[in-house]
């Protein structure tokens, strides 16, 4: 069966939110350029971040939707009277929360651009029954109403943050889609485990964990842990420190003596894993700060 390619383009509806990819029928478009497309929700106004690219169609792993048309003077009149009515909407929209007492952050209203529906997006710390609000909503708006609960990754990407680093938070300025992030990304990086350094804003760990992890991953291949026990030139010892950057083991063996070894001599020797401590004990360990003097 043939090969089918296409060109496609990368268009964002949300400053902050994913990009999809369209076809086109209206000539060449460039970075930067507004369009009319299809959206989840319904005819939207996006811009175009990336493209032509040409792709196989069997490739791609979303339906691709054509580009409606590149906006026009008057679609920027329409666009710009629905930003101010959703602006209005929000005003609204908060008032009936307080008034049904609901335990929810109203974030953003967007009208799609011929009215069909209107977004609320906001974040909660649990579920919401937010029927009743729905009809009110409803019945103020005589159109159709969507209700969005974002996680709280999501919402202090929409609000806007600054990183411990003190720069605008990547959320804010270019991640498009989270990662998953675990402890074992911050215990690979020999990192203090401790909540107020490696949190975001949101509470969740650090998405720039992620931006190094498969450095330390290759440098650390086939380096055991710190508290481990391995057989190194016929003699037990125990893992006292793993340096990175130094790319130093050190080891003490059962006798009482100190060794440091390379990383490359230490792959190069027999080795074999005895027992793995466990990762409550390295914690406890590293929270005693254990130094071992050069």
């Amino acid at each position: 069966m043939p090969e089918i390619y296409g060109t496609v383009y990368g268009v964002e509806f949300h400053p902050v939110g994913k990009l999809y990819q369209y076809t086109s029928s209206e000539g060449l478009l460039k970075q930067g350029d507004y369009v009319l497309a299809i959206s989840e929700f319904g005819l939207d106004v996006g811009k175009v971040m990336y493209g032509p690219v040409e792709i196989r169609i069997d490739d791609s792993k979303e339906e691709l939707k054509p580009i409606v048309r590149v906006m026009t003077d008057e679609d920027w009149e329409t666009d710009s009277k629905n930003k101010e009515e959703a602006k209005e909407a929000m005003k609204t929209c908060q008032e009936l929360i307080e008034k049904h007492s609901l335990p929810m952050r109203l974030l953003e209203a967007r009208y799609m651009f011929d009215r069909s529906r209107i977004v609320f997006y906001f974040g909660a710390d649990s579920r919401v029954d937010f029927r009743e609000l729905v009809k009110d909503l409803a019945r103020a708006f005589r159109t159709r109403i969507e209700l969005r609960q974002v996680g709280i990754r999501d919402e202090v990407k929409m609000k806007g943050s600054l990183g411990l680093c003190g720069m605008t938070a990547c959320c804010v300025r270019f991640l498009r889609q989270f990662e998953s992030i675990t402890l074992k990304h911050a215990k690979k990086q020999q990192l203090l485990i401790n909540p107020a350094k490696i949190s975001g804003r949101c509470g969740r760990l650090l998405c720039c964990l992620s931006y190094e992890q498969e450095l330390y991953e290759n440098e650390l291949k086939d380096i055991p842990d710190e508290g481990s026990l391995v057989d190194y030139e016929g003699k037990t010892c125990k893992v006292l420190t793993v340096n990175i950057f130094m790319k130093i083991i050190t080891l003490v063996s059962d006798d009482g003596q100190m060794l440091k070894v390379q990383f490359e001599d230490f792959r190069k020797s027999q080795r074999a894993i005895i027992q793995d401590t466990n990762p409550d004990e390295l914690i406890k360990n590293r929270d005693e700060d254990i130094s071992i003097d050069d």
